[in-house]
């Protein structure tokens, strides 16, 4: 079950524009410079995960920027007029709509032509609602969240078969860019492909016979891959994990621990880890890291996207115990 936070949709686009104006004398990450100057692809890529697939896939005849620096937490980012600019100049710009507003709106007024939106290459999916989700239910009365289009989940390449298939669109898009490369970026393309299946299948075998299927985690972004294995994600207090959950569904979350046999409350790297420790404490639960993988810091466990998503299984496994 995926807990989401729900802001209006006017007053974050107001937070947005608001933002872009106070920071105009930070440039921030620079955008992609255009192949022209040394013969390669100027890639810009909204976070992480999407300039993970463009290094991957591009190798040698890409240079990839990204717009959030490591360490930002991607919904919070801010974009300058001068990045927008600098947008402009990528020959191919890499994001995700819906996940980042500020990137939606830089992207639109960018012009850039090679535009992919991760979003359309694998079907985004609803994970709970406001109707069911107590989380949510919390936040329309807080007032307070982060509406994603549509009410859709957009935490995709946390499930690597939707990853894989994201990958594969770059793939295609970076050949139609640069036909020149196509085969070797086809040939990239199916060697990241084939690391993603197999790491899906070390995911499958790994949480098959897990004693318990629950998990709680402070960030409500593993929908995917607890639909994938078979698992149920309670959220503790939605999308945003700084967010400060009711005492109603605190004491909730209390009695599904027991009701689960859940042993672990789980939080993220580029986050506090206060209302983990918090529900912890009051359960005798432990805490342990799983890590959304929004981007790479040296607190994260692994130095990559693979190497980190292993000590995602790891941390699941050992949080859920086997049969």
């Amino acid at each position: 079950m995926n807990v989401r936070r729900l802001i209006p949709t006017a007053a974050l686009a107001g937070a947005v524009a608001l933002g872009a104006t106070a920071l105009t004398a930070c440039s921030g990450a620079a955008a992609g410079t255009g192949g022209g100057k040394d013969g390669k692809v100027g890639v810009t890529a909204s976070f992480y995960p999407m300039a993970f697939l463009a290094e991957q896939i591009g190798k040698d005849h890409v240079k990839v920027d990204s717009l959030t620096k490591p360490g930002v937490e991607p919904h919070d980012l801010e974009i300058t007029p001068k990045q927008t600019a600098q947008l402009g100049e990528s020959d191919v710009v890499l994001y995700l709509k819906s996940l980042q507003p500020a990137v939606d709106k830089a992207v639109a007024q960018s012009g850039v032509k090679n535009v992919v939106d991760a979003a359309t290459l694998t079907a985004l999916e609803v994970h709970g609602s406001a109707g069911h989700d107590h989380g949510a239910e919390e936040a329309h009365a807080e007032g307070e969240g982060h509406d994603h289009e549509g009410g859709k989940d957009p935490h995709v390449w946390l499930d690597p078969v939707k990853y894989a298939e994201i990958a594969k669109g770059v793939g295609a898009a970076l050949e139609k860019a640069d036909p020149d490369h196509a085969a070797d970026y086809k040939k990239n393309t199916d060697e990241l492909v084939g690391k993603l299946t197999a790491l899906d299948t070390e995911f499958k075998d790994g949480l098959q016979n897990t004693a318990s299927k629950t998990f709680i985690t402070t960030h409500s972004a593993f929908g995917y891959l607890a639909e994938r294995y078979g698992l149920d994600q309670e959220a503790i207090a939605g999308v945003d994990p700084e967010s400060e959950p009711s005492p109603a569904r605190m004491k909730e979350l209390q009695g599904l621990a027991k009701q689960e046999n859940v042993s672990t409350v789980f939080f993220e790297t580029l986050a506090s880890d206060k209302t983990a420790k918090t529900l912890a404490a009051d359960t005798g639960l432990k805490t342990d890291v799983l890590d959304p993988l929004e981007g790479i810091t040296d607190k994260s466990q692994g130095a990559d996207y693979f190497e980190v998503m292993r000590s995602n299984l790891k941390n699941l496994q050992k949080a859920l115990g086997t049969k």
